[in-house]
């Protein structure tokens, strides 16, 4: 009797205990919701795609349909028989203008990219020797848009594609036609590359941060509508580079925050399932300590920017920035082939892998964009930082250059030769510290990127535009033929990259929710900490400026703390309780990083976010933080559903 006493006490204490937590849970209000953009763009899509009563005589035309691209159209229209439209976005000339014919329909949803800002653009569309013009008006650009100062084009060399940047310091992801005009841009902030699936649609980062300064949670495959397919998240996230495989899964610069480093960690995911099949760990392949630059440190030893396989030999090419190397791995063993660069400070037991030069050549100095073109040459941008190892032989910025470079290189004789360069008779005008592009358009004809061009004080700088006081960006962008320039663009920021591609490639619209692939990792917990003794968080809210917010698949914590601050999350329901750290760092990822705080900054606190994962989260949380010795009750709760 005595354990059937005890038994049902503990159901009414359990029922008890459910009601006051429910009470509480139910009594506060939920953090702020951050709507996830590919449901957002469905529910836009479902409702204007609802009403199909639109002819071609009179059409639907609905302007920036996903919400993220406004010089971009959606025209909606049915008819009888099977139709083939074709449309027309008129230009200032013939080279500014574009047509696309589609695929036979009765239902027909056409893009229309390439509009004009803040213009009434005349559309035609066309069926059966039949048109009619359309009149579509755009808004005006933000007014902090980057505008070109500079444009330069040999029209009878050049055909009508855009020229796309994504900014590394201000300005939005755009494509400039071959005046200069802005015929694209997306007002969500995506970092690194743009690059063209083969299916024709555009492969970007994702819009969300996994780790600072710019680690990304992962990729988006999106049409130039905005129009989101497929979000592909990893544990580790993207940066940098991504390369799409011959069977179109993914090859990625990803990390592996487990190693307290950065930039050395690369994987391959399955295209259908967003599942890794293949990682590829660097520091198992080279010695972490040998061939350094003044660049590398403990935590981001290799900061490689470039990946690049090519079939002919299956192997990937990879770009380590902070050993001044451009290294080749076979792709199935992971054995080192070989490596460009200067053998400088590097270990006796590595030298077997680099090259002679055959002729006065220039090694490259951390590098950018490392390929393999269809001849096997190896094509680079030499960015040039010191153009040595040492400081004390470093060459300084204002007496320095930037340039693209191409080696011949011979693998049985491991020699190597110099055959042709671009950039170097530019000067300092043409150097870039950082970041920068080179292209392979086709035999003799290539573009060029000098994205991070910085100057302080009238001065070239020597250091990105993020970690200098600046008063003058600049990136330089130049499609050369047979060694002439056909065309140039000068934009007064800093752009990642730089890419040459039509508007209207092989993709084809296709309506439909996006999907998620792959996942983030489960956010780790820390020993728990007693709530019993808390106060309201309301003034340490503001004091700390610290925000909440509900992701999809995470809650994101931020807020402003000083470097000695000691603060914990701390996630509360009826069974279970998690405690998370929150570092109080530039650097969050790695413990083997002592940060610098300046004197504001010690003074005044940094702004840090903590992302804690739904991986085995689920049901309704209390919120608390725990800052010193003090716990903080929110009166907040997050719903991990």
């Amino acid at each position: 009797m005595r354990t059937k006493y005890k038994f049902i006490v503990l159901i009414i204490l359990a029922c008890l205990s459910s009601i006051v937590i429910y009470y509480l849970v139910d009594k506060v209000k939920p953090v702020d919701e951050k709507k996830d953009l590919i449901l957002t763009q469905y529910e836009a899509e479902q409702e204007f795609l609802s009403d199909t009563n639109y002819t071609f005589e009179e059409p639907n035309v609905i302007l920036n349909p996903y919400g993220i691209s406004p010089l971009t159209a959606l025209i909606v229209f049915e008819t009888k028989d099977l139709t083939t439209p074709t449309i027309t976005i008129h230009g200032k000339d013939e080279q500014t203008t574009f047509t696309n014919t589609f695929k036979p329909a009765k239902k027909h949803i056409l893009p229309v990219y390439g509009l004009y800002a803040d213009a009434e653009n005349k559309v035609t569309i066309t069926i059966n020797d039949t048109s009619r013009i359309l009149t579509i008006k755009t808004g005006k650009l933000p007014e902090n848009f980057i505008l070109p100062t500079y444009v330069n084009a040999n029209k009878g060399k050049l055909e009508n594609d855009l020229y796309f940047m994504t900014p590394s310091s201000k300005g939005y992801t755009a494509a400039y036609d071959i005046n200069g005009d802005v015929r694209w841009y997306l007002t969500e902030n995506f970092l690194w590359d743009i690059q063209r699936l083969a299916n024709g649609h555009l492969l970007l980062s994702t819009n969300r941060l996994i780790n600072p300064p710019y680690y990304t949670t992962g990729l988006m495959e999106m049409d130039l509508l905005g129009k989101i397919y497929y979000e592909y998240t990893l544990p580790g996230g993207y940066h940098h580079d991504v390369f799409e495989m011959e069977d179109g899964n993914l090859l990625i610069a990803s990390d592996n925050f487990e190693n307290g480093t950065v930039e050395d960690y690369i994987v391959e995911i399955d295209r259908k399932t967003g599942k890794i099949i293949k990682e590829i760990d660097l520091t198992k392949i080279l010695p972490v300590d040998s061939g350094n630059n003044a660049y590398t440190t403990d935590y981001d030893w290799f900061h490689n920017n470039s990946v690049w396989y090519d079939k002919t030999t299956n192997s990937i090419t990879l770009s380590g920035r902070h050993k001044d190397a451009v290294i080749n791995i076979n792709y199935d063993t992971l054995d080192l082939n070989w490596i460009i660069g200067s053998n400088e400070n590097w270990n006796k037991d590595m030298q077997k892998y680099f090259f002679t030069p055959t002729n006065n050549l220039e090694w490259q100095w951390a590098q950018h964009a490392a390929m393999v073109l269809p001849n096997g040459n190896i094509f680079i941008f030499d960015n040039g930082n010191n153009r040595s190892k040492a400081l004390d032989n470093a060459i300084k910025a204002e007496d320095n250059y930037s340039r693209g470079v191409i080696y011949n290189i011979n693998k049985k004789d491991m020699t190597i030769k110099q055959i042709w360069e671009y950039g170097k008779n530019q000067g300092s005008y043409f150097y870039s510290p950082y970041i920068s592009d080179v292209d392979y358009l086709s035999d003799n004809h290539y573009l060029i990127h000098s994205g991070g061009h910085v100057e302080t004080d009238g001065k070239i700088s020597n250091e990105p535009a993020g970690m200098t006081k600046n008063n003058k960006l600049n990136s330089i962008t130049v499609e050369l033929l047979d060694n002439e320039e056909i065309f140039k663009i000068e934009l007064p920021t800093n752009n990642y990259r730089a890419e040459k591609l039509s508007l209207y490639a092989n993709d084809t619209y296709m309506p439909g929710k996006g999907v998620h692939l792959g996942s983030l990792d489960e956010t780790k917990t820390n020993k728990n900490v007693s709530i019993l003794f808390n106060k309201d968080a309301k003034d340490i809210i503001k004091e700390k400026n610290i925000k909440l917010t509900k992701e999809y698949d995470r809650l994101t914590i931020s807020g402003t703390f000083k470097k000695d601050d000691k603060v914990q999350i701390i996630l509360d329901n009826l069974f279970t309780k998690k405690t998370y750290n929150m570092i109080i760092s530039k650097k969050p990822y790695t413990a083997m990083c002592i940060d610098v705080f300046n004197e504001e900054e010690t003074k005044n606190g940094i702004s840090v976010t903590k992302y804690i994962n739904d991986i085995n989260l689920s049901g309704k949380y209390y919120i608390y933080m725990k800052i010193n010795d003090t716990v903080y009750d929110f009166d907040k709760y997050v719903d991990f559903n």
